[in-house]
């Protein structure tokens, strides 16, 4: 069916004669002999639908190559023949050759077999000799490999791994290609990564205990070296003692007084040497560090050091915050000194390692550890000191926080931010510190029964009195001795005392050196709210009768010496020199409380001197002879009084105070006489009652001037004055000039405590003798009309005036 469809598509071919064939079959004879691809040919002949001429050309150019063939094998017979003949004329020859090969063969052998056997002997004696060689280099091999095994054994059997690891790497450097048995060189693959893991487990097994113990090390160290530092700081507080007592017997004594003061060594408490190395000896601060530093050693030739160092790093921060952990079920002012002991022996701890670990620890890291312990000390005293509600308490913490600062601080870490929490607190401190000494303050009142104090021996004398310089005199004086103050001065100067010493106590160490003045005025707010309002609501409630409040004054005034103390040790204890103390010193701060007393004692006396003056009542107003020189009933009793009160107040109150109170019980005195003629009970009046009166206040003025060997002759003469308004509304009445009373200068010189007022009202009552309804017409003379008219007419010229 192919052909057939292949004759289809054949164009019918045109006849192109017989040059057209012989060209066909020259080139396929060409083609053919030249070796080329007779393919096209055929596919032209199929292709032109004429095969069989192609098949024809190709028998031609066979039938043309038949002769040359049978040339060319006739050529080659030939040769064949002639190679044949000459192969059987050799057979001969190599037959000959043979037989003299065999001879010579023959001969070889009888001459080589003693040679081959003695060289043979000689290849077997040289591979022996290589052999024992091999083996004798094997065995010394495996002796050192062996030796180097069991010195790795008993490094590990004493735990000496470094050593062990070193032997290891030495096998696996020089013995582990060089092993010559194959058991060894199996059992030495398998025994180095298990020595290795063997070491590795071992030394974190140390260091985990090391980690554990470190912990307890660790708050005992901190404790110690806190202690050390308190320890310090006592010495330093007993040698400003021991520099305060001889200032203050250099600045009591009269003459100069040479002393000198002797500084006790500080027991080598420094943190760091000068070399480097710690102060503290291994017998103080003993803590070993060496399984640390081993541990870090072991990993280092392990190659695992960074592992080590971050692995270290993290356990240690991990220990850190779990000391950071406060129990609520334990009060904090019980375990503060743990809590507190733990994170310095911790950071102690770090300083040593830091400066002798090589590099196992960086710096940034340490200080990384420290802002965070920092941070959670700083909010954990601010909650705990916000919900303490007792000074003591807050002080005892303040002051373990401080020594703490103290002790960091010569490791070289900042402190700044535990003293400002500690300065930030001071004033709520204060507050309970004032709020207990009121209770204490308002206790001590409470029990007061307004006696004197009665000291038997001489260590109570000491104890009261010139523990807080109380005294008047230093001589001592004798036994038993009455103090002239009540057992409340020595227990409130107690109080305060320890108010200021407390105060000082929270505000030294605590990084401000100049803190004087905060306690000066926490000590002012103490005096003047505190104790002078206890002593005021005492002086208003409790006191009912002149002994006690003559007590109360004598009380006030030993309180102003007190006070002068007060201000003197709180500089002293501050390091304020007494001068600059002096200096700056303010007005007593208990003045209200004094001028109560005062007021009180004075307001008890002029109760007690009502009673008398109303005697006044039987005086005769309108006496007809003039009276005596010795005054009134009333005035005899005054005096009587005035002088017993005088001998009594002198042995507890100071000069002073008397001088007040009788300054003021005088003018009271003065008052009620002027208030008598002034009075409605008073009608009228003559000149002889003014007479008396002048005898009266004459001797009242002799009681103040009788009074001047006790006080002075200046306060003799302020207590003469506290008589001037009735002396010159008398002298105005006895005047033959009344009139002056209206010259300014006249008035200010000798009248200047009289009101114009009263003088009107008194004036009008004064009527003289003759002026009585039965008076002697003889007894009328012209000097009476002259100051009759002059009275009468100073009447009128102040009435205008009014």
């Amino acid at each position: 069916m192919n052909t057939s469809k292949m004759r289809r598509k054949v164009v019918p071919a045109v006849e192109n004669g017989d040059s057209a064939d012989k060209l066909d079959q020259v080139l396929l004879s060409a083609a053919i002999c030249n070796g080329e691809d007779v393919g096209p040919f055929v596919r032209k002949g199929f292709a032109s639908g004429k095969p069989e001429t192609v098949l024809l050309h190709l028998r031609h150019f066979a039938r043309s190559k038949e002769s040359e063939i049978e040339d060319v094998c006739r050529a080659h017979y030939e040769d064949f023949i002639t190679a044949v003949d000459d192969l059987r004329s050799l057979l001969s020859d190599v037959d000959s050759l043979k037989s003299s090969l065999s001879n010579s063969n023959s001969q070889l052998q009888s001459v080589a077999v003693p040679l081959l056997t003695n060289l043979d002997s000689f290849v077997e004696a040289r591979n022996k000799c290589k052999n024992i060689t091999l083996a004798i280099q094997s065995l010394r091999t495996c002796v050192q490999l062996v030796e180097l095994c069991s010195r790795a054994n008993r490094h590990l059997s004493e735990n000496n791994f470094y050593m062990a690891l070193k032997c290891v790497d030495s096998i696996e450097r020089e013995f582990m290609n060089k092993t010559p048995s194959t058991t060894l060189r199996r059992m030495l693959e398998k025994q180095i990564p298990a020595i290795r893991s063997h070491i590795e487990r071992r030394i974190t097994k140390e260091f985990g205990d090391w980690l554990v113990e470190i912990r307890v090390v660790s708050r005992n160290l901190g404790q110690l070296a806190i202690g050390q530092a308190s320890a310090s700081r006592q010495r330093e507080e007993e040698l400003r003692i021991k520099q305060r007592q001889a200032e203050e017997q250099s600045r009591l004594s009269l003459r100069d007084c040479v002393y000198a003061l002797e500084e006790e060594d500080d027991d080598g408490f420094n943190g760091i040497s000068d070399d480097g190395k710690d102060g503290y000896s291994n017998g103080m601060l003993g803590f070993d560090l060496t399984p640390l530093y081993r541990a870090y050693h072991i990993n280092q030739t392990l190659g695992l050091e960074d592992r080590f160092k971050k692995y270290y790093f993290e356990n240690r921060k991990l220990q850190l915050t779990s000391d950071f952990q406060v129990s609520s079920m334990t009060p904090f002012l019980e375990s503060h000194q743990t809590f507190f002991a733990q994170i310095a022996g911790f950071f102690i701890v770090e300083d040593r390692v830091l400066r002798t670990g090589g590099k196992l620890v960086s710096k940034m890291e340490v200080e990384n550890l420290w802002d965070t312990a920092m941070s959670k000390m700083c909010s954990v005293l601010e909650d705990q000191f916000s919900r303490m509600q007792t000074a003591n308490h807050l002080l005892l913490i303040k002051d373990y926080v401080s020594l703490l600062s103290v002790t960091l601080r010569r490791y070289g870490y900042p402190v700044e931010a535990l003293l400002d929490v500690l300065s930030k607190h001071r004033d709520k401190y204060h507050e309970l510190l004032l709020s207990d000494c009121r209770k204490q303050i308002t206790e001590a009142l409470a029990a007061d029964k307004f006696e004197q104090m009665y000291m038997k021996k001489e260590y109570e004398y000491s104890m009261n009195v010139l523990s807080f310089q109380l005294q008047t005199s230093n001589i001592m004086p004798a036994f038993p001795y009455v103090a002239p103050f009540s057992c409340t001065v020595p227990d409130c100067c107690r109080i305060v005392r320890s108010f200021i010493e407390d105060s000082v106590s929270f505000m030294s160490h605590g990084g401000q050196l100049d803190f004087y003045d905060v306690v000066k005025k926490y000590l002012d707010r103490l005096l003047t709210e505190v104790l002078d309002g206890a002593l005021l609501k005492l002086i208003n409630t409790s006191i009912s009768g002149v002994t006690q409040a003559m007590q109360m004054a004598a009380n006030m005034a030993v309180f102003e010496r007190a006070c002068d103390f007060f201000f003197r040790h709180a500089a002293q204890l501050s390091g304020i020199p007494l001068r600059m103390a002096e200096r700056g010193r303010r007005l007593f701060p208990l003045t209200k409380a004094r001028d109560a007393a005062e007021e009180m004692l004075s307001g008890l006396l002029k109760q007690k001197v009502d009673g008398f003056l109303l005697l006044i009542e039987n005086v005769n107003w309108m006496a007809d002879d003039p009276p005596l020189k010795s005054g009134n009933e009333y005035v005899h009793e005054v005096i009587i009084f005035l002088e017993t009160l005088t001998s009594t107040a002198m042995q507890i109150l100071p000069v002073q105070v008397l001088k007040r109170v009788l300054q003021d019980v005088l003018c009271h005195i003065s008052e009620m006489i002027v208030g008598a003629l002034l009075g409605e009970s008073v009608k009228r009046f003559n000149v002889n009652a003014v007479t008396a009166l002048d005898a009266d206040i004459h001797l009242l003025e002799s009681f103040a001037e009788n009074e001047a060997p006790l006080l002075s002759e200046a306060d003799a003469s302020q207590l003469k004055a506290a008589l001037a308004e009735s002396r010159q509304l008398v002298n105005l009445l006895l005047s033959n000039h009344p009139e002056n009373f209206l010259n300014p200068v006249i008035r200010e010189r000798s009248y200047n405590a009289l009101d114009y007022r009263k003088v009107v009202t008194i004036s009008e009552k004064m009527k003289d003798h003759t002026d009585r309804i039965f008076g002697s017409f003889s007894t009328r003379g012209a000097k009476q009309n002259t100051k009759k008219k002059s009275l009468d007419a100073l009447i009128k010229r102040l009435k205008d005036v009014n």
